[in-house]
């Protein structure tokens, strides 16, 4: 009988690697463990107990409790049981060199009428019982391709109790089920933990007990929130709880932390249990940002926090964003890349600082629940956008209730001898100028009222500072307008005065001179912006008799949707000035005839010389694009973040007439499987032209002559292995009957049609997202119109495009 663990003896060095020796040995037969390695690509080992050895499966993305979700699991070797406990560093140079944690572990059992034996068989179903995999699971072996000797399976997660997030398990589980360690720490040969991690819903890390020495970063002007009037659609936004508390940035670094406010006043000595729990972060210097605050009957509270504030009372941070990372500047990365890292260093189960989770789209469904439990609101932020250090329309706060900084300008005496003081007098610099807004009365205890009054006291003046009605003020005590309160009202009267105001607290994170009156905005929208649309009536699409204006008031409509995609990213335009009938022209390079609200950013060309490419940042530019006779919108493979580093791939299946477009979307579906087994996530858009476009979103890591040549070899391999059906060179005589894959448009300054972009077609057609499951139903690419904005605004919002375009992956091996 030939030895079972042969193969594994013959690849390793044993007096090199602190790995087993594979010797056989009987077992209880059900066990399994799953060991995370970061070898030449980080991977997951999956690992089950059969016939006293440990038949072993790489999986590259790691395990999903996504039921949709297949992972490529790659047959290796099989391992002595005595793996089962091995976490540690194999060295430089040996057989899967690199770090490995003892990622989970278990029993596992077949399901029931079936067997160990069905692993022969290609089809093994199972249930497993870990500390962090649990239920039914899937391993199918796939067919081999060609000459291909690697035996690739298929690990997945069968519809049940324990099904969840797409990537919730590798996202969240980044300690050792059996030491409690980070793969940092692993490598780094950090003491196993005391208290060992048990799952993902359970999992606490400690914090080191020293943060390691390393620069403490400055304080940064922190991001601030527009004000609008209803929560932006599509999954292009992630939506917070907007916490009732103070703003803070904490910078921490050389073994300490500081808290600074919004205006970067240096709050430390007011917060101690932050600045200790900060600094036991596992880092070596970071620039958090987050949001301070405390529970009173479990909702967060602003005057339980004031009342804390200075002491040991609890407090939490909520952390939201991450602007720095062990010296590392990350405000250029996207918000979803920046809240992974914050995700992996906040400590699970943590009381003093948490991860300020959020969701993908549904952000309506989300405000009407918090607003149902009496929170305060939700932030909206762009998922793609950078850090933007300033207020900024990428991201925006939706109140439940009229909350808003207010100036105390004076005070009204009471008749009460025992009562400081009757009503505060307000005010709000509008328009430049400090303007009288009423009078709060309510929402004072006697301790803070005495508080109050006390400086009150120290601040007193003879004349107003405000012009007020006299009869509304008769009696008043003046003082220094220095002081910001935070009030909440239900609305303002048509003369600009409050109705029905509520005391909230002091705010002494806000200087007085910043206090300007909030007016709601709309929601990122371009059609009531003040960019003309001139000659609104003229046809540009003759055949459906839709004008220039009606193709403006789509874009304003989806503009929310459009903008994750085509914001900050070089584009090139198709303009039809006089409609798609008359002349049309591309249009990259910005020749100034575009208005402010066009941006352009200097790129280096061929020739080495730079020239202006266009971008836009909001609704406003769209709107001026339009203005200016444009129909579509193409954009690059990148960001001007990143811009020699491509974030997707596109392969545009481009039919020749005779093939059907039943046979576009099989070809579609057929990529789509082929990037699977590679471990790539991958997504359908119609082109609103023939065509399917499969994109596939990337983290910006490669260049781009590493993404031309990944893509024009899988392409040409498509093609080679059916050529009947498949085409990877442009020239239209090689493509009848055929499909071209057009790979072309994943080099550096070629462009694709964005998602939501209208097309100077017949009909009016737009480029439009799909899911997966729903791509068979459909007859054509060109599906939905400019007609159709509502219509692509609700599906943007539903559950099949929830997550649509947004996938954490690098490009694999080939």
């Amino acid at each position: 009988m030939a030895d079972p663990l042969e193969r594994y003896n013959a690849k390793r060095d044993f007096t090199r690697t602190a790995e087993p020796a594979g010797t056989l040995a009987p077992g209880k037969g059900n066990s399994f463990i799953v060991q995370k390695h970061d070898a030449t690509r980080l991977h997951w080992d999956f690992r089950l107990e059969v016939d006293g050895v440990l038949k072993s499966w790489a999986v590259t993305r790691g395990p999903s409790l996504d039921p949709d979700e297949k992972r490529l699991a790659v047959r290796t070797e099989d391992h002595p049981l005595s793996y089962a406990t091995f976490e540690g560093t194999i060295p430089a140079g040996e057989y899967g060199g690199g770090t490995v944690m003892l990622w989970d572990r278990g029993t596992w059992s077949p399901v029931a009428g079936k067997s160990a034996k069905d692993l022969e068989d290609g089809h093994l179903h199972f249930i497993l019982d870990g500390e962090r995999m649990k239920g039914e699971w899937l391993l199918v072996r796939m067919k081999p391709r060609g000459k291909e000797k690697r035996e690739n399976w298929l690990l997945r997660k069968v519809a049940d109790a324990h099904e969840g997030g797409t990537d919730t398990l590798t996202d969240q589980a980044l300690t050792s089920v059996s030491t409690g360690r980070t793969m940092a720490q692993i490598a780094e040969g950090k003491q196993a933990k005391k208290t060992p991690v048990k799952g993902p819903k359970t999992a606490s890390r400690k914090p080191k007990t020293k943060a390691m020495a390393g620069t403490m970063p400055e304080f940064r002007a922190p991001a601030l929130c527009t004000l609008v009037d209803q929560v932006p659609a599509g999954n292009g936004w992630l939506h917070e709880i907007k916490y009732d508390g103070y703003r803070a940035l904490i910078a921490i670094g050389g073994g300490a932390a500081r808290v600074f406010t919004r205006s970067g006043l240096d709050w430390s000595e007011k917060f101690p249990g932050i600045v200790a729990a900060a600094a036991d972060l596992p880092v070596t210097s970071a620039l958090i940002d987050g949001e301070i605050v405390a529970f009173k009957d479990g909702r967060p509270d602003f005057s339980t926090l004031k009342d804390a504030i200075g002491t040991t009372k609890p407090m939490s941070l909520f952390a939201f964003d991450l602007l720095s990372l062990d010296g590392e500047d990350v405000t250029a990365l996207p918000l979803v890349q920046r809240k992974e890292r914050l995700r992996g260093i906040v400590p699970k189960g943590g009381e003093t600082i948490q991860f300020a989770e959020h969701v993908t789209g549904s952000g309506e469904a989300l405000f009407d629940t918090l607003c149902a439990e009496g929170l305060e609101g939700v932030v909206s932020k762009r998922a793609d956008s950078r850090y933007p250090g300033a207020r900024s329309r990428d991201w925006l706060k939706i109140k439940c209730l009229k909350r808003q900084e207010f100036v105390i300008v004076g005070w009204l005496p009471s008749d009460k001898a025992r009562r400081g003081f009757k009503s505060l007098l307000l005010g709000v610099n509008r328009d430049g100028r400090l303007t009288y807004v009423g009078k709060v009365g309510t929402g004072f205890t006697e301790a803070r009222m005495a508080e109050l009054r006390k400086l009150l006291d120290t601040r007193a003046r003879k004349t107003a500072p405000v012009e007020a009605p006299r009869a509304m003020v008769r009696g008043a005590h003046w003082v220094r307008p220095d002081l910001v309160a935070e009030i909440a009202f239900t609305e303002t009267t048509p003369d600009g005065l409050l109705r029905h105001p509520s005391f909230i607290g002091l705010r002494e994170d806000k200087p007085a001179d910043q206090v300007v009156e909030e007016r709601p905005a709309p929601a990122p929208s371009a059609k009531d912006s003040d960019i003309a649309i001139t000659h609104p009536e003229r046809v540009i699409f003759p055949d459906s008799e839709l004008t220039k204006g009606d193709l403006a008031d789509y874009v304003a409509a989806v503009a929310p949707l459009m903008l994750p995609w085509v914001a900050h990213r070089p584009v090139s335009l198709v303009r039809c000035p006089q409609g798609r009938a008359r002349a049309c022209f591309f249009q990259k390079h910005d020749a100034g005839s575009f208005g402010p609200h066009v941006h352009s950013v200097p790129i280096r060309e061929k020739d080495g010389g730079t020239e202006p490419y266009l971008y836009v940042e909001d609704a406003q530019g769209l709107r001026a694009c339009i203005q200016m006779g444009s129909i579509e919108f193409h954009g690059w493979g990148s960001s001007i973040a990143t811009l020699e580093q491509p974030d997707r791939m596109i392969f545009d299946l481009d039919p020749d007439p005779s093939v059907t477009f039943d046979e576009v979307k099989r070809a579609a579906v057929h990529i789509h499987d082929q990037l699977a087994e590679l471990g790539l996530t991958s997504f359908a858009m119609l082109s609103g032209g023939k065509g399917v476009h499969v994109v596939v979103p990337l983290t910006p890591d490669a260049q781009w002559p590493a993404l031309s040549d990944f893509a024009e070899r899988f392409a040409k391999a498509l093609a080679k292995s059916d050529p009947d059906r498949f085409v990877a060179v442009a020239t239209k005589a090689r493509r009848k009957g055929r499909i071209f894959i057009d790979w072309l448009r994943n080099q550096r300054g070629a462009t694709a049609v964005m998602p939501y972009s209208a097309r100077a077609r017949s009909g009016a057609p737009v480029a439009a997202p799909v899911a997966w499951r729903e791509l068979d139903g459909i007859d054509t690419a060109a599906r939905w119109t400019i007609r159709d904005a509502e219509e692509l605004a609700t599906r943007a919002g539903g559950a099949a495009l929830r997550g649509w375009g947004v996938a954490d992956q690098i490009l694999p091996d080939l």
